[in-house]
């Protein structure tokens, strides 16, 4: 596929139906977070499997995860809590800080 964009025009080029959008904007993540006064290092440090302060950022700001990334990060940020010396009515699941569902596997 050859694209060729002329100097001074901007490429309007559209995502085919096959393609995922991947960046989603600010997620419900990030409010808990601020209204917790919680930092991307907060749930790192909290997290009992590997994370990173950039997979942290990616979920605060709509990048899509794997189940597996947006269950570890859930579990952070409970357990960020419960450090903190804080209680929360009920643990927060993937639905509460996502506003979109885990990817479907496929086989």
């Amino acid at each position: 596929m050859n694209l060729r964009i002329a100097p001074g025009e901007a490429f309007c080029g559209s995502m085919s139906q096959t393609e995922t959008e991947r960046n989603l904007g600010p997620q419900p993540l990030e409010a808990i977070m601020a209204e917790w006064a919680l930092g991307n290092h907060d749930l790192v440090a909290a997290c009992e499997e590997p994370l990173t302060h950039k997979a942290v950022q990616r979920a605060r700001k709509g990048r899509r995860l794997t189940p597996h990334m947006m269950r570890r990060i859930a579990d952070a940020l409970n357990r960020a809590v419960t450090l903190q010396g804080k209680t929360v009515e009920r643990p927060w699941e993937i639905s509460d800080l996502f506003n979109y569902p885990p990817p479907k596997r496929t086989a």
